[in-house]
């Protein structure tokens, strides 16, 4: 069985976008998931990276024009300019964190959460947003929400954002395999004849 690192922001809306067609991907190689939420600020300064605020205009511009694109091309829901966004995703990330670590399958909470910010136009930095998503997911609110605050909890966040340093990752989300990295969910199809055997 091969196993797929998965380098997500919970605030991405490249995350969101790749997320179903990625989950049905690895599903259907029968490929195990690593969930591994990460901190785009930490990532970033060592690999070159900048944050939107930080970007050209003609990149700001270009970045839209492909979110209009996608959304099209995909028929997904997707507010191209949400409320609130950006927004932190430290508290949202270590929910999914110690979901993973409770035992749960994570593929839905995620989705819920990267939902909330791009379709529901919600704060994930809010508590109460991420008790919503947390009970649309038919997850334990209680649990999951004091685990969240658990120092080990909030250190799995920044070893992830290292951890996908080490391992080439600039960018989300990346889908690693091995050594070999897959950013950006327009490369699911290549992952998808990687995972086939089919690259020389």
């Amino acid at each position: 069985m091969k196993t797929i690192g998965y380098y997500l922001s919970v605030v991405s809306p490249w995350s969101y976008l790749g997320h179903r067609r990625f989950y049905d991907i690895a599903r259907a190689h029968s490929a195990e998931i690593l969930y591994l939420p990460i901190d785009s600020s930490i990532v970033f300064p060592k690999t070159g990276g900048l944050a939107l605020k930080d970007r050209s205009l003609q990149r700001k511009r270009y970045r839209m024009q492909e979110l209009r694109r996608w959304r099209s091309h995909l028929k997904l829901e997707l507010n191209l300019e949400p409320k609130y966004f950006p927004t932190d995703p430290k508290l949202a990330s270590c929910v999914v964190i110690a979901a993973i670590e409770a035992g749960h399958n994570v593929t839905e909470l995620v989705y819920e959460l990267m939902r909330a910010v791009w379709v529901r136009e919600e704060d994930v930095s809010d508590p109460s947003v991420i008790k919503s998503a947390i009970e649309r997911s038919e997850g334990n609110v209680a649990e999951l929400l004091s685990a969240a605050n658990q120092l080990h909890v909030q250190s799995v966040f920044s070893e992830n954002s290292e951890r996908a340093v080490t391992k080439g990752v600039f960018g989300v989300p990346s889908y690693v395999v091995g050594e070999e990295v897959f950013w950006g969910q327009d490369r699911l199809e290549f992952l998808d004849t990687f995972l086939n055997d089919d690259f020389a």
